[in-house]
């Protein structure tokens, strides 16, 4: 039977959507259909979702999950009419912090994902546009004010990853491809010019090459590039490379995006210029 989770908050539903995956994520056993219910922010909003979720027991005839980062106490009241089973974040864990720091929470929607101090918000700017401007090796000349410079052959994951720095943290992330036209007159890989002087920011990514085949395959179908030959020469070539020069380096290949920035960020003590939201 499929269960149904509903992540429900009177603001962007980041917070409930993100901490929820996270708990339920610990039940691969269970077959669970999330919905996210973003700006529930007035009382007949609330009673036309209640409404829903009461439909969605019935229908699937278990009760529903509910994980609400509900801030407005009237609205709450609300969702706790449902039938469900709920996890009302805000005054399981603001209760006990009130408490703790003697005085009253300020319940203001929306204080996770504002803009908040113009500053932190205009870095997440700037390092976002970096990160596009820095993509596949596209400036090289930039890379003086690069955090780091993600080198990997194509299609290993350094674009998602440095936006994901960039967005997350604020890191400046350049990305460089590692291809056939930086190999010597022999065929072995060597570093590009452009990275030499560059060589304390590197970082490199690498993949299994049957996942590379398989990825490059839905780009290039039966094609050289696409071709388990190309990709097992080309991952080889790259990892003897980060090997030789003692470049750190880290396997991409069941690592999401998340994983694979905070461990890199974990060995390398990359500064964060902010925290992620």
């Amino acid at each position: 039977m499929t269960r149904t989770a509903f992540f429900i908050s009177d603001g962007t539903g980041i917070t409930a959507e993100s901490l929820g995956r996270s708990l339920l994520a610990q039940f691969e056993n269970v077959d669970i259909r999330m919905l996210t219910k973003p700006y529930i922010d007035s009382v007949d909003k609330a009673r036309t979702l209640v409404e829903v979720i009461n439909a969605t027991a019935v229908r699937d005839g278990q009760e529903p999950i509910i994980i609400d980062t509900i801030v407005d106490e009237t609205i709450r009241g609300v969702i706790r009419e449902a039938t469900g089973f709920k996890i009302d974040i805000f005054s399981t864990f603001l209760k006990p912090l009130e408490e703790e720091l003697a005085t009253r929470s300020t319940y203001s929607v929306g204080r996770t994902h504002s803009i908040g101090r113009d500053d932190v918000y205009m870095d997440r700017i700037h390092s976002v546009h970096f990160a596009l401007d820095n993509d596949d090796g596209a400036r090289t000349h930039q890379y003086d004010k690069a955090d780091v410079i993600l080198v990997g052959v194509s299609r290993c994951g350094k674009t998602p990853t440095s936006l994901y720095l960039a967005l997350q943290f604020g890191i400046r992330a350049a990305n460089y491809p590692l291809t056939e036209d930086d190999q010597d007159e022999d065929g072995t890989l060597k570093l590009p010019k452009a990275l030499a002087q560059h060589r304390h920011k590197l970082f490199g990514l690498t993949i299994d090459p049957r996942r590379l085949a398989a990825i490059r395959h839905e780009r290039r179908p039966n094609s050289r590039y696409s071709s388990m030959d190309q990709c097992a020469q080309e991952v080889g070539q790259a990892e003897a490379l980060y090997r030789q020069l003692h470049i750190p380096y880290i396997d991409t290949t069941r690592f999401s995006v998340e994983e694979i920035s905070t461990r890199m960020i974990a060995e390398t003590g990359l500064t964060r210029r902010f925290s992620p939201r």
